[in-house]
């Protein structure tokens, strides 16, 4: 099995202790996501029982806040959590690393927004959708009125709150376009069953609707106070963690999900054709050169994949405790590059999916799910290259960024 990276070095040793033994809770939990990723897919949506298994083991809070009882683990740790129960399921992967990042970005809120959530249940989870045009708000007294019909709310069903973005309306032209995130509770927008996906079957990326609500100016952010450095939350959850620019990282948050995918598909892979002989012929298939230079392949993409992603992360923690903030084109850098990383993992599923002729076609092995998932995961916006690349290349050039979320 591809092994995960070495603990961020500036971690101080309890940390170190803490993040290792994160990490071996999330690799204990592999055999048993595996066991169940049948069911969860026939689910549309995480079994309980594998909620209860994320929670027993402190996952869904890695990057909470250590003063609501959080581990607050460096970034990095989103990746490296999402890489290890990859190789069980990328479905729980991929709602782990959205869910665990809320409680990161509710750190980033006023305090009120965050003791509204924590006083009540530390461990309450909050879904999101981000795509921005899907709502509307419009600035009313204390606050905003806010509606719209947003799509892939990820792990949405098992939520008691929402992080909704959108776009706020003024009759001042002058004001611009403003982007904001709304954090609304459970009881103010209406869930539709709409998942039914080829790949990512489990994570129950259902709709949200919400009609004119209103939303209280501490339950909101605006983005671009999320753009790194000082937040509305800052004094109270001082950590470097809580001063990251949120949406260039973006990618980083679920991009685990796809590399932990790709490591298990080659893991499997490689175990299969140790043992498996040709069909019409009788010959090892470990023998092929062929079949050596696939795994060459496919295992290079990986780890190239890997050592993208945690170092942008890793090397975003060191400029935030530099209290440095990334440029815009440092920014396009960490987007394009977590798109790109996500691609080689897809490249890498495609490559050994091919490899395996017939036997990837049943329906009953772990491949065809693994190749699925690969390709769910990639049509993300987020790891969209035309989109992160086109981006980077603008700001290189010195044109404006298309990314108003930057």
């Amino acid at each position: 099995m591809g092994g995960v990276g070495e603990t961020p070095k500036a971690s101080s040793s309890a940390d170190i202790s803490s993040y290792a033994a994160m990490i071996e809770r999330a690799k204990a939990l592999v055999p048993r996501l595996r066991d169940r990723a049948r069911k969860t897919e026939e689910l549309r949506r995480l079994p309980t029982e594998t909620e209860r298994d994320l929670h027993d083991a402190g996952l869904f809070r890695i990057v909470q806040p250590k003063r609501v009882g959080g581990a607050e683990l460096d970034y990095v740790a989103l990746v490296d959590c999402a890489d290890v129960l990859a190789r069980g399921d990328a479905s729980v992967a991929w709602n782990f690393g959205n869910l665990a990042s809320h409680h990161w970005m509710l750190g980033m809120f006023a305090r009120r927004a965050q003791d509204l959530v924590w006083n009540e249940d530390p461990d309450a989870l909050i879904a999101s959708s981000f795509i921005f045009p899907s709502g509307r708000a419009s600035k009313v007294d204390g606050g905003y009125s806010l509606r719209g019909h947003w799509p892939f709310s990820s792990g949405v069903s098992s939520s008691e709150w929402n992080m909704l973005g959108a776009v706020v309306s003024s009759d001042d032209e002058a004001d611009g376009i403003e982007y904001r995130i709304f954090l609304l509770h459970r009881n103010d927008y209406k869930v539709t069953d709409t998942w039914n996906a080829s790949g990512l079957r489990g994570t129950g990326s259902n709709d949200v609707e919400v009609a004119d609500v209103f939303v209280a100016e501490p339950m909101t952010v605006a983005v671009g106070d999320l753009a790194g450095g000082p937040t509305p939350g800052s004094a109270d959850n001082p950590n470097a963690l809580y001063a990251l620019p949120v949406f260039s990282l973006f990618p980083y948050v679920l991009s685990g999900a796809a590399l932990g995918n790709a490591q298990a598909c080659l893991d499997d892979y490689i175990d299969i054709t140790r043992h498996r002989a040709s069909t019409y012929n009788r010959a090892r298939l470990g023998d092929f050169q062929s079949t050596q230079i696939k795994i060459a392949e496919a295992s290079a993409k990986i780890d190239a994949a890997r050592l993208i992603m945690r170092s942008r992360c890793i090397e975003a923690m060191a400029e935030a405790r530099s209290g440095r903030i990334p440029d815009i084109a440092a920014k396009t850098r960490l987007r394009r590059d977590g798109a790109y990383s996500v691609n080689l993992c897809t490249e890498a599923v495609s490559l050994l999916s091919s490899a395996s002729g017939a036997r990837g076609l049943f329906t009953t092995g772990d491949l065809q799910r693994q190749f699925r998932d690969a390709h769910a995961i990639n049509s993300h916006l987020a790891f969209n290259f035309d989109a992160a690349g086109t981006n980077y290349g603008r700001v290189a050039l010195g044109l404006p960024s298309e990314n108003l979320t930057l």
